[in-house]
């Protein structure tokens, strides 16, 4: 271990998220790590926050976990459940499909949401994660439950996610923490150094050698998978944006390149009663660039 490794503590660092957020610091919140087997021998893992059943799903974006959600889910100050995808995290990949397909990620949200969250009044999905969510909910349309839909649609495509792609396409192992930071800081030019710190700490494992390598196993392909690098073609989910059956909000980052003008006006008419709201001075991460502003939005949702 160099000087420069730090010692992760999961459940340690929220008060940081409070401060740099500047959210009123109301003491170590409840948050406890749950698995949910999906089916016998896979399974995937949420973090489930407060005591009370759960208000609010957080399903994040590829490449990220459920700690992306932390200063948002300490603003909002709810009980809510925050999912580790497949593959992310600590969730399992499963054998038979890619873990950025979002039809089989929605498959695989049918379980966690019925065992932990299952009269959840609003599901927040953010770019992979909202993708997920509105097959999802095409699945299961509830008129009383509201989508926040996070800096992504069906119109997405290779030009638009270009520096992402290329952030995801990086180095697979880095020879030291300080590397695979400033890896990092890199393609994040709108976040904090100290907000990305701790989000490598969440997603990235020391190995014993003393490198570094991503939690997520997106680089880490088994033979006869195509891969991260050939995407799956998700343009037929513009048939679900009209087939949720409740409310839908699309939260575009005002700095993010990834939803275009086009896409918007291409989802108002599939999903005429849609609402959008742009967060500016956010890029794609909305959740980690303007947390509480985010926060705020899904709290509106909750109190419609």
């Amino acid at each position: 271990m160099t000087t420069s490794d730090p010692v992760y503590d999961e459940f340690g660092m929220f008060q940081e998220n409070a401060e740099e957020a500047g959210i009123p610091w109301r003491g170590a919140p409840v948050v406890v790590r749950r698995t949910v087997e999906v089916r016998p021998g896979y399974a995937l893992s949420a973090l489930v926050w407060g005591d009370g059943p759960p208000e609010v799903v957080l399903v994040h974006g590829a490449g990220q976990n459920a700690h992306t959600w932390d200063s948002v889910a300490l603003a909002l100050d709810r009980p809510l459940v925050a999912v580790d995808l497949p593959g992310h995290g600590h969730s399992a990949r499963p054998a038979e499909h890619r873990v950025v397909d979002p039809w089989a990620i929605a498959g695989d949200l049918d379980p966690v949401v019925d065992a932990l969250a299952p009269r959840a009044r609003v599901v927040v999905g953010m770019s992979l994660g909202g993708l997920a969510t509105l097959a999802w909910a095409a699945r299961h349309p509830d008129p009383t439950r509201r989508l926040v839909i996070v800096d992504v649609t069906p119109g997405v495509d290779r030009e638009k996610t270009a520096d992402i792609a290329a952030f995801l396409g990086g180095p697979a192992r880095f020879d030291s923490f300080d590397a695979i930071l400033a890896h990092t800081v890199a393609f994040n030019p709108t976040r904090s150094r100290s907000s990305l710190r701790r989000g490598v700490l969440h997603n990235a494992v020391r190995q014993p050698d003393g490198s570094w390598t991503w939690r997520h196993q997106l680089g880490r392909v088994p033979e006869g998978d195509p891969g991260p690098g050939r995407r799956v073609e998700v343009g037929a989910l513009w048939d679900d944006v009209g087939s949720t059956g409740g409310p839908l909000r699309l939260v575009r980052g005002g700095r993010s390149p990834v939803v275009s003008d086009a896409d918007v006006a291409e989802l108002c008419r599939r999903c005429p009663q849609a609402v959008v709201t742009v967060v500016e001075d956010a890029g794609h991460s909305v959740q980690g660039d303007q947390p509480v502003a985010l926060a705020r939005i899904i709290e509106e949702e909750l109190s419609a």
